[in-house]
């Protein structure tokens, strides 16, 4: 599959909330107007991020994410989108750049994935399998 074809295992979804669980671990959830899916379990300094980022505080981004950026730069390439996904109870995530040389990098951590997605304003794309329709998520609370 060419990394501009649509993927039909998965759904783009946004950050919608991004919070703190305790002192150590944070939490995320990304959804659409259909469904939706929490991401708990990564740290909270993953989460303070990728709260700066969505509220558009961008103007000291972690070095690694400079790194991205200059090893992009140099090569020509951009970073297009990102796909969540479980890999032995874990999530995971592929990154997709495209531009002088098409390229995936696969099995990289989800929350970073993630931060990258809303520091680059990219789509996130979650396997369907994994994700929650809200109104059943709805009716199930009452």
């Amino acid at each position: 599959m060419k990394i501009n074809e649509i993927d039909t295992d998965y759904e783009t979804v946004k950050v919608d909330k991004i919070g703190i669980i305790d002192s150590v671990t944070g939490a995320v959830l990304l959804k659409d107007e259909k469904v939706e899916f929490v991401m708990s379990g990564f740290s909270s300094e993953v989460a303070n991020i990728i709260s700066n980022l969505v509220d558009g505080k961008r103007d000291d981004p972690p070095t690694i994410y400079r790194l991205v950026e200059q090893i992009c730069e140099e090569n020509e390439i951009f970073l297009v989108k990102v796909k969540i996904y479980e890999s032995g109870g874990i999530f995971r995530a592929n990154l997709y750049f495209t531009g002088k040389k098409d390229m995936v990098f696969r099995n990289f951590r989800a929350s970073d994935a993630i931060a990258l997605a809303t520091y680059y304003n990219i789509p996130i794309l979650v396997r369907k399998s994994m994700l929650k329709d809200i109104e059943k998520t709805q009716t199930d609370k009452n």
